[in-house]
């Protein structure tokens, strides 16, 4: 009688929705080992508190990081603090942040969100979320207006330092032809899937590194797939010859 196959480590792997068949995908400690030379120390991108993170992080939707630093900045230099932002006349707030883009529908969130701040905590100080569990931590900004798991993510890892996973479009295409995600896992749902995948010592700089390749090599329309490091990892690899299978490299 023939010994049963060796199986593979399930860590490694995930299901596939198409048949029941298993994908692997490249081990997380290989990712950071291959990405962390190739692009350098992670660091955070901002040095803003909570309060202004999560203000900066409504600017930046939709638009480029140019814009939402100008809008941020002209927002800051027309109302100095954020009570000053809270009793705005709605229209002066919007031409505020014209240059972030939908100013007329992001105006009036910027006050939603302030107003629930102070309601809730009496403060704009959000440095409390430092010692509450991250699950806590994140709900307690998910229920603020508007605010959904990339924007809560920005404001616990970059200005509280806490391992939440943040998912742009950049993370979530490279994640999705990497098979760390599923191939129809959504961005909101990609936030949790990655960061049960990622140590918490490592969030930060997966999340940098994945940013980086995104912009640089794993493109939305052309992936560099021939200049790639990853690419012998790769399910969706688009050099000629190769048999793998997985997401598309045009997701």
């Amino acid at each position: 009688m023939s010994s049963p196959k060796a199986k593979g480590s399930r860590r490694n792997r995930r299901r596939s929705p198409r048949k029941g068949r298993t994908f692997r995908h490249i081990p997380i400690d290989e990712l950071m080992r291959r990405l962390g030379p190739l692009y350098g120390p992670a660091q955070t991108p901002r040095p803003y508190d909570p309060t202004s993170e999560l203000i900066f992080t409504v600017l930046s939707q939709h638009t480029s990081d140019i814009n939402s630093y100008r809008a941020f900045a002209t927002l800051r230099e027309t109302f100095p603090t954020w009570e000053d932002v809270l009793d705005a006349d709605v229209d002066r707030l919007a031409e505020s942040i014209r240059t972030g883009g939908l100013a007329r529908i992001k105006a009036p969130r910027l006050q939603e969100i302030l107003k629930a701040i102070w309601t809730r905590n009496g403060s704009w100080d959000l440095s409390f979320l430092r010692e509450m569990p991250l699950p806590e931590a994140k709900t307690w900004l998910l229920e603020l207006p508007g605010v959904g798991p990339k924007t809560a993510g920005c404001v616990l890892l970059f200005s509280l330092g806490r391992p939440a996973m943040v998912v742009d479009t950049h993370v979530h295409r490279v994640a999705r032809r990497l098979n760390l995600i599923g191939a129809k896992a959504s961005a909101d749902e990609a936030h949790d899937i990655l960061e049960e995948k990622i140590p918490p010592e490592e969030i930060l700089g997966a999340h940098v590194y994945l940013i980086r390749h995104g912009r640089e090599v794993c493109k939305a329309l052309r992936p560099l797939c021939g200049e790639c490091i990853l690419e012998d990892e790769c399910p969706s690899s688009l050099i000629a010859g190769k048999s793998k299978r997985g997401p598309k490299a045009t997701v």
